[in-house]
This record gives C-alpha cells, structure tokens and sequence, in this order.
C-alpha cells in the first residue's frame, strides 16, 4: 500500500475560484449523459462569464464499479490493485468532462496534488492520485490550495442521511450537521468503491481545516446553481 499521507501545497488564495466535487454517477450513471454534461456545461459557463473560476474533480461512477467487479471475477485482487482500478476509471471520466467544456477548460487533466498547480483558464477539471481516498480528498486538497473555504460535493444523492436510506426506510435527513456528527456515522476505514455522501479522510482534513461541504443531488440544475452561488438550495451542508 502506497503512503497516501499528502503534503498540503497552498498558493495564494483565489476568492473566485469555486471548488466542485463532481460524482461519476452523475457524468456516467450507467452510459455517459450528454444531457447532464452539456447543463452542467452551461451552468458554469454562465458563471465564467462573471469572472468566476472552477475546479472540477471528478469521480469514477458506473465505469469505476463496472471495472472493479469485473476485475474481481478475473481474479482476486487486492484492495491497492482494486483502488487503482478506480483511479483510472476517474482519469478517463475526467478527459471526457475536460473535452466537453473544449476550451473552457486546462488543456490537461490534473491527477498530481503534491506540487504547486497554476491555470489560466476559467475551469481546471481533475481526476484521482492515489489509493486510500476517493476524488473528495482531492477535492479537498485542492481547496486548501487555492484558499477556498467550500466545496460544492454534486452528486445522485438528496442529503446527508442518518443512515443508508436504501436500506433503512427510517433514515432522517441531515439538513445541516457538524463535521463530528457528519464523521459519526461513517465506518472508520476507506475500502475501495465505498459509497458516502463524502469520504471519511476529506472530511477528516476538512474538519481540521475548517471547509463547509455543501452536498447537493446533481438532478436538479436549478438546486446546484444555488448552491455554486452560495444560495439557500435543498440538500446539506457540513460545517464546523
């Protein structure tokens, strides 16, 4: 197992840089959704036209577990081969976004947090680095960077849930909750392809580091331009 321990690099804080934790599910929720793609595309494009600036992490979605269990029937593999797997999943989902936002966006996908980052374009979109945590750990990271104080986490879910409201019909929804309350109901160990509304090692860093997650269902274009402009909008918020 790789050191997954990162050095937090900052430069100089950019107030108008908005920090997105975009989930594969909703880029790929099973094929590639051109529709999603192309609103959310206009979403932020309205807003770089004001001088805003994004940085979009991407994650695996349904190509990451398609990868993952049918590697498992190959063989057995273990939980670094497995997590790397998805890596790469997030890689080639990353290049899809990059491409569709042409020339709005970086001309490469970032997948290295460990160094200093500069773009001059209006939207940089990344990707995962390395086994143990998932895009929201980067998503992270890289607010730390550019001294953002929130990250956008879009993805198929309402809220934030007492518990799996798939499995348990009496999950409450969390409108808003701290970073203990959040982390109280998460298990103690990353595994790869584990499903959270946030992953326990970005909330781990963003409770230290004092960031507002905001986490949004990306279905509703209408709720995340709210949440992108720091609006009422209907889902949760994790905070200090």
């Amino acid at each position: 197992m790789q050191n997954t321990k990162k050095k937090i690099v900052k430069t100089s804080k950019q107030s108008n840089i908005t920090v997105i934790s975009l989930g594969g599910s909703m880029v790929i929720p099973d094929l590639p959704d051109p529709v999603f793609v192309k609103a959310f595309i206009k979403t932020i494009t309205e807003r770089t036209k004001k001088g805003r600036r994004f940085i979009i992490v991407v994650g695996g979605g349904k190509t990451c577990r398609n990868y993952q269990n049918a590697l498992a029937e190959v063989r057995p593999v273990s939980d670094n081969e497995n997590d790397w797997m998805g890596i790469y999943t997030t890689h080639f989902n990353a290049e899809f976004m990059r491409l569709a936002f042409a020339k709005l966006a970086h001309k490469e996908v970032v997948t290295k947090y460990g160094k200093k980052i500069t773009f001059k374009t209006p939207v940089l979109i990344g990707a995962g680095e390395l086994p143990g945590h998932s895009t929201d750990f980067d998503a992270v990271l890289l607010a730390k960077m550019f001294g953002a104080k929130n990250v956008v986490n879009i993805s198929n879910i309402d809220f934030v849930y007492t518990a799996d409201p798939r499995k348990n019909p009496d999950a409450v929804p969390l409108p808003k909750l701290s970073w203990t309350e959040y982390l109280a109901l998460l298990p103690k160990k990353w595994t790869p392809g584990f499903s959270s509304p946030f992953d326990v090692k970005a909330s781990a860093i963003a409770k230290k580091s004092k960031l507002t997650v905001s986490i949004v269902n990306g279905n509703s274009l209408t709720e995340i331009a709210k949440a992108l402009d720091g609006k009422d909008f209907r889902g949760s918020i994790i905070s200090a």
